[in-house]
């Protein structure tokens, strides 16, 4: 299989390194994340045992599937800390969101709703697998008008982005930051997007490096993965 990076990869992934995790499903119950408060826990000791220490939940927030919204959020977001609470686990989690652009995304930006962040005003976006917004960079720019810096989810996995590298250069030219999942360099989500992944680490477009866990299978390949010199590279560029 072709690769930028030939070197074969020899010891596990530094997890600690990154500390934070910026991109997961553990809030209960209202994605397509963790089912209920007990495996929320299981997932966030899992996490904590590779070396993560702080998290941000980032439910799905879509208008035709899951119709979260900021009162949604934080009301699963409140279950999620009670249970870690009883579970001693104090480490910070922070509520966010990771929003589909689609129409109730513009209507949000329309009406200046406030947006849950990932950290400070990095906001995460994501696009439908299917084809990219026709509108995504007029979003974009509307984000930032409203002081928001957007953070487009796991580029590498867009298979319409697969064989079109200046569409990507394009949304990162205006100034739309980009997080990649780990799993995407070990081949989790099969050889396309592994290949994408490292492509992208080898030009430099990876800002941020995120689990997207959602379940025991991703923790899984989770403690499988290796620090290959492509996520090598990202790791040392992270935002």
């Amino acid at each position: 299989m072709f690769s930028f990076f030939k070197s074969k990869p020899t010891s596990p992934f530094p997890f600690h390194e990154l500390k934070a995790d910026v991109h997961s499903h553990i809030i209960p119950g209202i994605d397509d994340g963790v089912p209920d408060e007990e495996t929320s826990i299981m997932l966030v000791k899992g996490l904590i045992d590779l070396g993560f220490e702080t998290f941000t939940a980032t439910p799905h927030v879509m208008e035709d599937i899951w119709r979260n919204n900021s009162a949604s959020i934080m009301a699963g977001y409140a279950r999620l800390v009670e249970a870690l609470k009883q579970a001693n686990i104090m480490n910070s989690v922070r509520p966010a969101a990771e929003y589909l652009v689609d129409a109730n995304f513009e209507q949000l930006l329309a009406s200046k709703s406030p947006l849950l962040s990932i950290r400070g005003n990095l906001v995460l976006i994501e696009m439908s697998f299917i084809e990219p917004p026709i509108q995504f960079k007029e979003v974009i720019f509307e984000m930032q008008m409203q002081g928001y810096q957007p953070v487009l989810a796991h580029p590498e996995r867009y298979g319409f982005y697969h064989h079109n590298k200046r569409a990507l250069e394009e949304i990162k030219n205006t100034g739309c930051l980009f997080q990649s999942n780990l799993l995407a360099f070990s081949g989790y989500y099969g050889p396309e997007v592994l290949r994408a992944a490292e492509r992208m680490a080898k030009d430099g477009m990876i800002d941020l490096l995120g689990t997207d866990l959602h379940h025991e299978r991703h923790l899984e390949a989770l403690r499988e993965l290796k620090l290959t010199p492509a996520i090598g590279k990202v790791l040392e560029q992270q935002f």
